[in-house]
């Protein structure tokens, strides 16, 4: 089982960047399959960063080459730095983790097995 508390979410200005942190708890972290997702108001729930146990990262194309994701799995956290942030970024994040043994994608939310409960992001111009 593993634990999952997102941080770092607020207002930012359009251009602007923020890091979101996800501070896992519980045992065997860096054997999990880690991603975000988001969910927009009135919008279906995102699936747009992921890392792999052996830190192979896959990314939507709405955030490639703006968005970074990372872990530290001596400290067992997550990281999601994002940079030239637009409206269309706005929306509730989540950390996400997965400890079975099937493919790790983006595309299957429902394959994640433990979920924090988000950290809302805000961009305005």
């Amino acid at each position: 089982q593993v634990q999952l508390t997102e941080s770092g979410g607020g207002p930012v200005e359009v251009g602007g960047s923020l890091r979101l942190t996800c501070a896992a708890s519980g045992q065997r972290y860096e054997n999990y399959c880690m991603g975000w997702f988001r969910r927009a108001a009135g919008k279906k729930r995102e699936g747009i960063a992921l890392i792999e146990s052996d830190g192979v990262t896959n990314y939507a194309d709405a955030v490639k080459g703006r968005f970074t994701i990372s872990r530290d799995n001596t400290q067992k956290t997550l990281s999601l730095q994002m940079n030239s942030l637009t409206p269309e970024d706005t929306a509730q994040y989540y950390c996400a983790a997965y400890g079975g043994g099937a493919l790790c994608t983006l595309d299957r939310p429902g394959l994640f097995d433990h979920w924090g409960r988000g950290t809302q992001v805000t961009v305005s111009s």
